[in-house]
């Protein structure tokens, strides 16, 4: 019998190690199932123009399929009388839509983000109805449908602001760790110099000078988010550095760059992943606490923060607050649950 590759053995042993790593996370009843229950959720959200639009999916008209969702149609197309894009909540188009023969299929909520209902019976915003499941905001739109869409961009721009707080992080804590000396130094005395400058303030001064922007508010909260996990790398990396098989490769004439990345990067990832889904809460946290002083997003993009403060000037309509918070809470609390199940997953003393 032939004795297996070394390679081979390599790469079994590290499968047989993620696939303990995996068992271990899923004994965390909690952790695991909050893990679905987010990805789940965070699936739907990420088809929210199929699950909330005041477009329909699929339209059968005098026998031809078109597809409202995905492409914009004039109102001629579907015998109207104007060249403007339909409205498909116009009675007339859709008495056409709905003739003997015709077909249109519509997602489960007939509302999109910026749809305004102007149908409403009272003054808005407006309680709950079978129109508008959630009720409707100051402006008449619905907030099912704005509830939707922002918890999309909240997890899209937690996960975004993450990955460059993460890599940034990553990058200065192994720099600083590795080489030491005068080089950490001068690391250090620049975290405490650019920590000791107040964010909230240059926020709002940037806020006045240029337009806001999800792209601008990712930029200025990068620049600070990255200086809470680089203290965790440089620890693990100043106490790699010397240990036996890093001046081993360091003698067989190995880079730097190489003994980082491949052999104290991979010992010392375990703070960054255990810290993963606290950062993502605290990037979503930061962006609904900014949006709720007007700072974040633009006022028509639909945030988690903007119902908050529509909730905080609006203390009658209660849907607006209860809605908003309920969401922004138990997202939070399921990411909180995947953390302390990663913590646990690599916590040596349990292992």
């Amino acid at each position: 019998m032939s004795r297996a590759h070394p390679g081979v053995k390599l790469k079994l042993a590290v499968t047989r190690r993620r696939a303990k790593t995996w068992h271990r996370f899923k004994r965390n009843r909690r952790g695991y199932y909050s893990l679905i229950l987010f990805a789940i959720l965070f699936g739907i959200s990420l088809m929210a123009e199929v699950v909330s639009n005041d477009s329909p999916l699929l339209v059968k008209y005098d026998g031809k399929f078109y597809f409202p969702i995905f492409v914009s149609y004039p109102e001629v197309t579907f015998g109207g009388d104007f060249e403007t894009e339909t409205d498909y909540r116009d009675p007339f188009i859709l008495e056409k839509l709905q003739e003997h023969g015709n077909f249109v299929l519509f997602p489960v909520n007939k509302n999109s983000y910026n749809t305004i209902n102007l149908e409403v019976s009272g003054p808005v915003p407006s309680p709950p109805t079978k129109e508008n499941f959630f009720g409707t905001d100051d402006r008449g739109r619905d907030v099912l449908a704005r509830i939707i869409y922002g918890f999309r961009l909240s997890v899209l721009f937690g996960l975004a602001l993450t990955f460059t707080g993460t890599l940034v992080g990553i990058v200065a804590g192994a720099v600083q760790g590795y080489f030491g000396g005068r080089t950490d130094l001068i690391f250090q005395r620049f975290i405490e110099i650019w920590g000791a400058m107040p964010e909230l303030y240059l926020l709002i001064i940037f806020a006045s000078i240029f337009k806001p922007s999800i792209l601008l508010l990712l930029f200025l909260l990068s620049l600070f988010s990255w200086m809470g996990l680089s203290d965790y790398v440089r620890a693990e990396f100043l106490r790699g550095r010397n240990l036996e098989y890093v001046n081993a490769a360091r003698a067989l004439g190995v880079g730097n760059v190489t003994i980082m990345w491949r052999h104290l990067l991979p010992n010392g990832l375990t703070p960054v992943i255990t810290f993963l889904p606290f950062r993502v809460s605290a990037a979503i946290l930061a962006l609904t606490s900014l949006d709720f002083l007007g700072l974040g997003v633009p006022p028509s993009t639909p945030s988690l923060g903007e119902l908050l403060a529509q909730g905080k000037g609006n203390i009658e309509a209660w849907w607006l607050s209860l809605s908003a918070f309920a969401v922004l809470v138990g997202m939070l609390i399921l990411l909180i649950f995947i953390g302390e199940a990663l913590r646990e997953t690599y916590d040596p003393r349990k292992n």
